[in-house]
């Protein structure tokens, strides 16, 4: 049986929201309750997570020295308690557009700078419990350039080559699925851009 939608079958009615409510908060954290009837007449409790700045979004950056590398950056990761490798990202600040801080946080966790940026794709990560999304964008063009963060520690930056993606994902530093998906869609968006005669893939 094909997982295709059939288009002649209408979508499923979006459940009513029958009641909200804060079940814990902290600073970065928001936990919420929603009483849901669907539209069988079912009715379920589903918790979710929200950030407390969830309206001003993230970027997650695709940085590019040369058109064969990529920057990833080595940071701590409270969640796993140990070092992970992954693209640099962070949150939107209030005034910022997307491209701006993609500027921002490629300066502050990379040091560099990109005279080009543009957006790739949108990403989510567990949808049935978390409202975040990431804007990955595709930084090159770049330029040597520090900005203090807010990080707590120094960041290592690596350079790594975009073709060789199968040799990022046998290691087990370098796991993030947003970060994975984000390489792939790059990757195949600049392929797809080079000139055949190229010989870059």
């Amino acid at each position: 049986m094909s997982d295709q939608h059939d288009a002649s079958r209408p979508w499923p009615v979006k459940p009513h929201i029958l009641d909200r409510r804060s079940v814990a908060r902290s600073r970065l954290f928001h936990v919420e309750e929603l009483d849901l009837r669907f539209s069988n007449g079912a009715e379920r409790t589903f918790e979710r997570l929200t950030g407390t700045g969830q309206g001003i979004g993230a970027v997650m950056i695709v940085a590019m020295p040369d058109p064969e590398h990529v920057l990833l950056i080595r940071e701590y990761a409270a969640g796993f308690e140990d070092y992970v490798l992954t693209l640099p990202k962070g949150l939107v600040d209030p005034g910022e557009d997307i491209v701006t801080a993609a500027n921002r946080e490629l300066m502050e966790e990379c040091g560099f700078g990109a005279n080009r940026i543009e957006p790739l794709v949108e990403l989510s990560l567990a949808p049935n419990y978390m409202r975040h999304r990431m804007q990955v964008l595709l930084a090159s063009d770049l330029y040597p350039r520090r900005l203090p963060g807010d990080e707590p520690e120094p960041l290592i930056v690596e350079t790594h080559a975009i073709d060789e993606l199968s040799a990022l994902l046998a290691r087990e530093d370098f796991h993030e699925a947003r970060a994975i998906a984000a390489l792939f869609i790059a990757r195949d968006k600049l392929r797809s851009e080079a000139p055949v005669d190229a010989g870059l893939w």
